[in-house]
């Protein structure tokens, strides 16, 4: 009896400890299924076991996913387990299931997820009703800025580009009326007005103002500049640039520096301003200010800041310093710009190794989604050229460009990434939706500058 009641005792005990057990597990399940959390999403790209998605905030992601059934430009309801992480190339998420839904539309047939109340938003109804006029050749044109070939007017009439950026070669020995007829000719053969850029920084890079017929002196560099007259002059300088740009037919000025540098040893020193955070953030707040209402748009560069890198045309850089450190002395002047309504940032080739150590910051979502979600830019993101050493031996670069989150690619080998990314709309690795996306926004952007207001075919 003493024996047969112990036992009684154990199976108690082992029936208490099973329950205790089923129990806990089972409030695991509960608790794994409160922590599973939804997004809806844009498919952009399908890799080989993986899925890049863009959100409604238009933060970009990848999950890692073997059996994902979907197609690049489908709508995609995505239930997770896990905390997504903008500053991630891949997610550790894991994807517990999917399901696709119809692309929403609102009352002008605009896609829901290419909306939000950005500086171009009064212009989308336009850019889109634009948009459904264009082959797909003529959309992807629009999202390159091409280097200004040789036979520019047939080139123009056989690809119809977006825009052209002008170096010194192209401006040297002309008259002003020569320079204005060249770029009157592009103009004319464009269905779609041009943007027309050039890198007028002042200092060690001028275009137009190494021409005596064009300008009577080179105009100086932003640290020429402040040791000059403080802000006010650089005020003067702005709308002074802007001036001639502006007269000579250039609607896009490629500045300014707003790199933080301030050791001579650095190889961005030259072109910046030279000073510390605070004073290169009023510097580039005082740029984009001066510049509105000029007709001339300037870009903040290089994002998300050049540090102490060295050269990317010849060849890659990392970047090492800590995340902590660029948001904190880096990332301040792009900040104050944006806020100035700045039309553009261009994105460095720097590999920031604190964001992103596997691809270079033009080719990098997560630098991207820093811009857009933590800066807030609704503007336009573009590439530095792709021609350059860091990025010209990268495999489809300009199509992982726009994956990354750029809205333009600047380009030497423009018929090389015209059909690379034709190819890659072929082969579905990015869906037309993309390209759609990209040039509707190029569109507005030019919309707003009044470009689409001129006389256009």
């Amino acid at each position: 009896m003493k024996n047969k009641k112990y036992f009684m005792i154990g199976v108690a005990i082992g029936i208490f400890v099973l329950s205790s057990f089923t129990l806990l597990f089972t409030n695991n399940l509960k608790d794994k299924k409160v922590k599973t959390k939804k997004i809806t999403a844009t498919v952009m790209a399908m890799g080989d076991g993986s899925i890049t998605v863009q959100d409604d905030n238009q933060v970009i992601y990848t999950f890692l996913g073997e059996n994902l059934k979907v197609d690049p430009g489908e709508s995609i309801n995505i239930e997770y387990t896990g905390k997504l992480d903008k500053n991630k190339d891949v997610q550790d998420s894991e994807i517990i299931k999917y399901t696709t839904s119809v692309v929403s539309l609102d009352d002008n047939g605009i896609p829901t997820s290419w909306l939000d109340n950005g500086i171009f938003s009064n212009y989308y109804i336009l850019a889109n009703n634009k948009l459904k006029t264009l082959s797909l050749d003529e959309k992807i044109a629009q999202i390159l800025l091409v280097r200004y070939p040789k036979d520019a007017k047939k080139t123009q009439e056989k690809y119809q580009f977006g825009g052209y950026v002008f170096y010194e070669k192209d401006f040297k020995d002309k008259t002003e009326a020569e320079v204005k007829e060249m770029i009157k000719e592009v103009q004319e053969v464009s269905k779609i007005p041009l943007l027309t850029a050039v890198d007028e920084e002042g200092g060690k890079v001028v275009r137009i103002s190494s021409n005596k017929n064009l300008v009577e002196e080179p105009f100086k560099s932003s640290k020429e500049l402040y040791k000059e007259g403080g802000f006010e002059r650089i005020k003067e300088d702005t709308i002074e640039k802007s001036k001639i740009l502006n007269n000579l037919g250039l609607n896009v000025n490629l500045a300014p520096v707003v790199d933080v540098s301030t050791n001579a040893s650095d190889y961005m020193y030259e072109r910046a301003l030279g000073e510390n955070t605070e004073l290169t953030a009023t510097y580039a707040k005082t740029v984009i200010s001066a510049s509105k209402k000029t007709g001339v748009s300037f870009t903040l560069k290089h994002f998300p800041g050049y540090g102490n890198n060295k050269d990317t045309h010849q060849s890659g850089t990392t970047d090492n310093r800590t995340y902590d450190d660029i948001l904190k002395n880096d990332i301040p002047p792009f900040e104050a710009g944006i806020k100035e309504e700045a039309e553009a940032v261009l994105v460095s080739h720097n590999t920031v190794a604190s964001i992103d150590k596997d691809n270079p910051a033009s080719l990098s979502p997560s630098v991207h989604n820093l811009l857009r979600n933590k800066l807030g830019f609704t503007g336009i993101i573009m590439t530095d050229d792709l021609a350059m050493g860091a990025t010209s031996s990268i495999d489809n670069a300009v199509v992982k460009a726009l994956l990354a989150g750029n809205d333009i690619a600047i380009t030497t080998d423009y018929e090389e990434d015209m059909r690379a990314i034709k190819n890659a709309v072929y082969n579905n690795t990015i869906d037309e939706n993309l390209v759609d996306k990209l040039a509707f926004r190029v569109l507005a952007w030019k919309y707003y500058k009044g470009l689409m207001f001129e006389n256009h075919k």
